[in-house]
């Protein structure tokens, strides 16, 4: 039976000796490294993959960035027997996996893998959506095990994947495609938040309103699956996972990159968790309060887009950097939210400027990579250790909050922890910026 999907084997064929051309290519008296890799940094395959590759972090990534809609539903309607804490546990878990299964799917991208993975994700997709459907009231148990556990674990397989892949056709515009990319996810958390609300909470109910979401998935997931296309040949010997891990715990610069961001994600899902629900509680408008999340994440879109050009002139670090900073100080900003004014540019800054830091998290971590055939590899631990910050910040956060909502002692926290993250993203620059200056004098050295 023919199928759409070309089979790795089909791929381009790459330089044999892609590590060292990416060693070399650090030196600028030698050829371009994407000259040198034969990379297109364009055409129709390349494009279309960055295409198929927002379809999937539109489906994936943009339908959890809308569990804030979740979170209201199920504290105020369908899991009242549970804390805010404990169904935060659900998104959190769910996150954690998408962003840690991809130490699994960045290697078997790695190998040659990447069509088969990509085919059992998105179609598991699918069927824990379904599942989710067929939950009851009150079922705490059975919305974890299908929407935490199973659907983090089907849009993990795709997650990595789908970020990897665009290294297959781009270096000099890597962080412009990139930031398209996961623009997909801010395009799907504007979108999904309002068709939720308007399904769950309308005359379809939840079980029909998620069964809905899961179907127009399915479709987006499917063309998604056809544009896909990989370039450089599967590794000859499988990436050593222990060699990576014990390259990159050496890598100063990749340690504290990863470190940032799980503190970033510590503070990002928080506002995503958790704002719909403060500005319902500080009294605005049900109407409103449905549409806290689309500015949120209209927010970030424009952010995810913007940034692939900015860092083209300031630097991959530096626009991390800077992002990073203002987005958690406009975390301390949530204390002060109370009125419409006040949650419409809060959501919309935050937004913006955290799309800067998860737009940038992919190219940050390839340009601390030496060679390319671990890039899914380094992908995958970067996201796992990011996925810890996911984990544990809305359900500590809740913790805070408790059951009598102070919200000012949950804001200060998710502040002062993304703080901390923008600080280690300051110290990955510090040290890639010794590391290169390091290399310079070797070179010359070497010249003489």
């Amino acid at each position: 039976m023919s199928t759409p999907f070309p089979s790795d084997e089909t791929a381009t064929q790459a330089p044999e000796n892609v590590s060292q051309l990416v060693k070399d290519a650090g030196n600028p008296s030698l050829v371009d490294l994407s000259d040198a890799l034969g990379l297109p940094e364009g055409g129709f395959d390349a494009w279309g993959t960055v295409l198929g590759s927002f379809l999937i972090q539109f489906c994936g990534f943009g339908y959890v960035s809308a569990y804030g809609v979740f979170q209201d539903f199920y504290t105020q309607t369908y899991l009242t027997n549970s804390t805010p804490s404990a169904i935060a546990w659900i998104g959190s878990v769910n996150a954690f996996l998408i962003l840690s299964v991809g130490i699994v799917s960045g290697r078997m991208v790695d190998q040659g893998a990447f069509y088969p993975v990509m085919k059992i994700g998105c179609l598991l997709q699918c069927f824990f959506l379904f599942m989710l459907s067929l939950t009851k009231p009150d079922g705490y148990y059975q919305i974890f095990l299908s929407q935490g556990i199973g659907l983090g674990i089907a849009i993990g397989l795709t997650n990595v994947p789908s970020i990897a892949i665009v290294s297959h056709h781009f270096q000099r515009r890597r962080a412009v495609a990139m930031g398209i990319v996961v623009a997909g996810s801010s395009l799907g958390a504007i979108l999904y938040p309002v068709m939720l609300n308007n399904l769950i909470n309308g005359r379809l109910g939840f079980a029909n309103g998620v069964r809905a979401s899961a179907a127009l998935n399915g479709g987006l997931l499917f063309i998604a699956n056809l544009l896909l296309r990989t370039r450089l040949p599967p590794q000859p010997k499988a990436v050593s996972y222990t060699r990576v891990l014990r390259n990159s715990s050496r890598d100063g610069a990749y340690m504290c990159a990863c470190v940032g961001m799980a503190a970033f994600e510590f503070g990002y899902f928080f506002e995503a968790f958790y704002l719909q629900l403060d500005s319902t509680l500080h009294g605005l408008s049900q109407g409103f309060s449905f549409y806290s999340l689309t500015i949120f994440s209209s927010g970030g879109f424009m952010g995810r887009l913007t940034v692939g050009f900015i860092s083209a002139y300031v630097g991959i670090p530096n626009t991390i950097i800077v992002s990073s900073l203002i987005s958690s100080a406009v975390l301390f900003a949530m204390v002060g939210l109370h009125s419409a004014t006040s949650v419409a540019v809060i959501a919309a800054s935050y937004g913006f400027f955290s799309g800067g830091v998860v737009a940038m998290m992919g190219p940050a971590i390839s340009i601390l990579t030496p060679e390319i055939s671990h890039i899914g590899a380094r992908i995958g631990i970067a996201f796992a250790i990011a996925g810890i910050g996911s984990l544990l910040g809305a359900p500590i956060c809740g913790a805070f909050l408790t059951s009598h909502y102070i919200w000012w002692k949950a804001v200060i926290f998710a502040g002062s922890v993304a703080t901390g993250g923008c600080i280690m993203f300051v110290s990955m620059q510090f040290i890639s910026e010794m590391r290169q200056k390091s290399s310079s004098v070797c070179f010359k050295k070497a010249d003489v």
